[in-house]
C-alpha cells in the first residue's frame, strides 16, 4: 500500500532557505508524490534557482504574488493531489531521511486517523530543543504550544470538509485550522520529524500571534479566563527567555532536562 504525500513549501525572496528545504525533501528514502513550491517573491531569484538547477520530476512550482501566508498555503493545497498534505516552510527541513517513510507507515498502520503530528526541533531561549506532546483539544486555550503546522500531516479530505486557511488571519491561521479539526481522529508520533529554521513569522511577531489566537479561540469556544491567564504567562516567559539572563537559565534547564515541552 502506498500513501501519496504532497509537500507544500511557501517561500518569499529566500532561495538559500528554499534550497535547504528542497535538499531535505530530496534525501527522503520515501519520496513525496509531489512537492509544490509556492513562490510569492518580489524578485525572480527563486524562479531562477528552480529553473536553472536540475529538479526531480515530482517538484512543481508557481511564481506569482499572493495576499499573504494563508493565501500561499491555500494555493498549494488547491493544487495538491496527494492523499496527505504537509506544509514545510522554506528554511525548515525534515529531521532525517526517514521522515516520510515514518509518516507513510503510520497512516498505513492506522488508516482511520485523519491527521498526525510529531515531535520537532526548534530554538528556544537560544538553545536547540526537541519539543512536542500529543494534541489535547481540552488545552486549545494554550494555543499551538507543542504543535505546529510543519509537524502536521493532514489528509486532504479534511480541507475538503473544513475548508482552507482563513485569509483574514496573518499569523494564527494554523491555530484556526486546528480548532476546526479538533474532533477528528489523529495520531502522535514520538519520533522527531521536523527541524524549524529560527525566525518564523510567529516568533518575530509573538505578541501579535497571541492576540490573533485569542480572537480565534473566542470565535469557536467563547471567552476564556484560562486563556487570558495562560497568555499572560507566555508573555512573561517570552520576555524572560529573550533576555541574556533568561537564555542562560534556560540552557541550564535544558542541560538538566528540566524543560517542559
Amino acid at each position: 500500500m502506498k500513501v501519496n504525500i504532497s509537500v507544500i513549501t511557501i517561500c518569499f525572496n529566500n532561495p538559500e532557505e528554499l534550497a535547504t528545504t528542497c535538499a531535505s525533501v530530496d534525501r527522503q528514502l520515501t519520496l513525496p508524490f509531489e512537492h509544490w513550491i509556492i513562490d510569492g517573491s518580489t524578485n525572480d531569484n527563486i524562479r531562477k534557482f528552480l529553473s536553472n538547477t536540475p529538479q526531480p520530476s515530482y517538484r512543481k512550482w508557481i511564481s506569482e504574488r499572493d495576499s499573504g501566508i494563508s493565501d500561499a498555503f491555500n494555493k498549494g493545497i488547491k493544487r495538491a493531489s496527494g492523499e496527505v498534505v504537509n506544509m514545510l516552510n522554506s528554511g525548515d527541513h525534515y529531521f532525517n531521511e526517514n521522515t516520510l517513510s515514518i509518516v507513510e507507515e503510520a497512516f498505513i498502520k492506522e488508516p482511520a486517523i485523519a491527521w498526525l503530528h510529531s515531535k520537532y526541533v526548534l530554538q528556544r531561549g537560544g538553545k536547540w530543543v526537541t519539543i512536542g506532546k500529543p494534541f489535547n483539544k481540552k488545552k486549545l486555550y494554550r494555543g499551538m504550544r507543542s504543535l505546529a503546522h510543519q509537524s502536521m500531516f493532514v489528509k486532504k479530505e479534511l480541507h475538503n470538509k473544513y475548508g482552507l486557511y482563513d485569509t483574514s488571519l496573518t499569523i494564527a491561521m494554523d491555530y484556526d485550522f486546528v480548532c476546526r479539526i479538533a474532533e477528528e481522529p489523529f495520531a502522535f508520533l514520538e519520533e522527531c520529524l521536523i527541524v524549524f529554521a529560527p525566525g518564523g513569522v510567529s516568533q518575530l511577531n509573538y505578541f501579535k500571534s497571541l492576540k490573533q489566537a485569542k480572537i480565534v479561540y473566542k470565535q469557536y469556544f467563547g471567552a476564556s479566563f484560562k486563556l487570558t491567564l495562560w497568555q499572560v504567562r507566555l508573555q512573561l516567559l517570552h520576555i524572560v527567555l529573550n533576555s541574556p539572563l533568561g537564555k542562560f537559565l534556560y540552557r541550564i534547564k535544558v542541560l538538566f532536562k528540566l524543560e517542559n515541552v
